[in-house]
């Protein structure tokens, strides 16, 4: 199943920790190209559900689905259901999980989806093929909306800033293409040579926000929690700190046992459900780096499940929603 024409940011650590074996059941959580996929379908006797949400995803694995002699089912879907996709499989707990968290090269290279200003295209930004686009949030979001998706999705100071452009242009022009909004930043925010793009922070916030990609992330981790059979592998590669902040929180909470002090007494806890196989993430070489900049920023997390019950969903996100900001909630 080898001559992988895609190699994922982190492929071979990645699959090192997931240690595919033999007979075993896996889910690449991201198909993506495929790159995952390949490597584990290239151990003997593995059956994979892969999942994405893209269908151009879906449609490049075709050929590999139908080289994989019936081990590989692709799914068109959200990876956050992943335990339906499972289930509807026939398939209740798997040896090994693999997720790829944020938007992929392919994406990224094509001026219709409209993910990157280096490329003019519209203003579009989903994954999958249904609901509000990038140009819709901008053309209706509130001020005070806005100005909170791009400061706490894109970590961007100059959010007021923005925010407070985009609603003075568009009530001229709509909003409806990747230059027009990366030119509006880019008058309204400063920036020294060297420095990356003004407009690169918003448009990684509008793209969380329309993809709803940090709850996905919440809601797929708390599923492989449940999937996972005792020593079963969770593997995870982020791409900027809110995603890997998520994973590391989830697995610091779930790998934890015990509590109190020596002055408190002991609280009542979960035993613990995943031990951790990284203390620290994994980063990429100088090599991969050299040869892939995006693998710059790449952290790798991977835990392995333990006998205990899963643990109860935390609280609550409180970030905005997509629903309640495209109604006006």
């Amino acid at each position: 199943m080898s001559s992988a024409p895609h190699i994922p940011v982190l492929g071979r650590e990645a699959i090192d920790h997931l240690a595919p074996r033999e007979g075993g059941i896996y889910v690449d959580a991201t198909f993506g190209a495929g790159g995952y996929s390949r490597a584990i379908l290239d151990v003997a006797g593995t059956r994979l559900i892969a999942i994405d949400r893209d269908r151009t995803a879906i449609a490049g694995g075709a050929e590999l689905v139908e080289r994989s002699a019936g081990r590989l089912t692709l799914v068109e879907d959200r990876f956050s259901n992943l335990a339906e996709v499972c289930a509807a499989q026939g398939v209740d707990t798997v040896d090994g999980i693999v997720m790829d968290v944020g938007v992929s090269s392919m994406q990224l290279d094509q001026a219709a989806r409209g993910f990157s200003f280096r490329l003019d295209g519209p203003l579009d930004m989903r994954m999958g093929q249904a609901g509000p686009t990038a140009a819709d949030v901008v053309a209706r979001a509130s001020e005070g909306d806005l100005a909170d998706i791009i400061y706490l999705f894109g970590e961007e100071r100059h959010s007021r800033r923005i925010a407070r452009a985009i609603v003075a242009d568009r009530q001229e022009t709509p909003l409806t293409t990747t230059r027009a909004l990366a030119d509006l930043v880019g008058r309204v925010v400063r920036s020294k040579p060297g420095d990356i793009h003004p407009a690169t922070r918003t448009f990684q916030a509008l793209r969380i926000f329309v993809n709803e990609e940090l709850e996905e992330l919440q809601t797929a981790l708390a599923a492989a929690e449940r999937v996972l059979k005792p020593g079963g592998r969770l593997v995870v590669v982020s791409f900027h700190s809110l995603e890997d902040r998520i994973v590391k929180n989830f697995l610091a909470s779930r790998s934890k046992s015990g509590g109190g002090s020596r002055h408190l007494p002991e609280v009542a806890q979960a035993a613990p459900s995943f031990q951790l196989l990284t203390r620290r993430p994994v980063v990429a070489g100088e090599d991969e780096v050299a040869h892939n900049p995006r693998a710059r920023s790449a952290k790798l997390r991977a835990a392995e499940r333990t006998s205990a019950p899963a643990h109860d969903d935390g609280e609550p996100s409180s970030w905005p929603r997509l629903s309640d900001v495209m109604r006006g909630g």
